[in-house]
């Protein structure tokens, strides 16, 4: 079984900066890709950024450049580096990962940007 749990959400004004990070459970975290997803009010979730079991990252368009994504197998964490945040990227955010058919999920923290 694999818990993930985020943490380091808040509040921020446009422009600051954020460290997202998430620990994990479990003996899959460093052959796994590492994914964090967020989700606005009344909207789908959408995917951010993934990065490999290897360390290869991977960005969504409008967060390229702003946000950096990173994960330290020993410890197993991973990490989103927010920065130049705007009002747009405000969201709950989730970190994901998966084995096989299995996917697993933290409860999520909240970032909120204001203008």
């Amino acid at each position: 079984q694999v818990q993930l749990v985020e943490s380091g959400g808040g509040l921020v004004q446009a422009g600051g900066s954020l460290r997202l990070s998430c620990v994990a459970s479990g003996s899959i975290f460093s052959e796994s890709a590492l994914g964090w997803y967020r989700q606005a009010p009344g909207k789908e979730r959408e995917w951010v950024a993934g990065i490999t079991d290897g360390g290869s990252p991977h960005y969504r368009d409008s967060v390229k450049g702003r946000f950096t994504i990173s994960r330290d197998n020993a410890k197993k964490m991973g990490y989103l580096q927010m920065s130049s945040l705007k009002p747009e990227d405000t969201a709950v955010y989730f970190c994901k990962t998966a084995r096989g058919n299995d996917a697993y999920w933290g409860q999520g923290t909240q970032v909120t940007v204001s203008s």
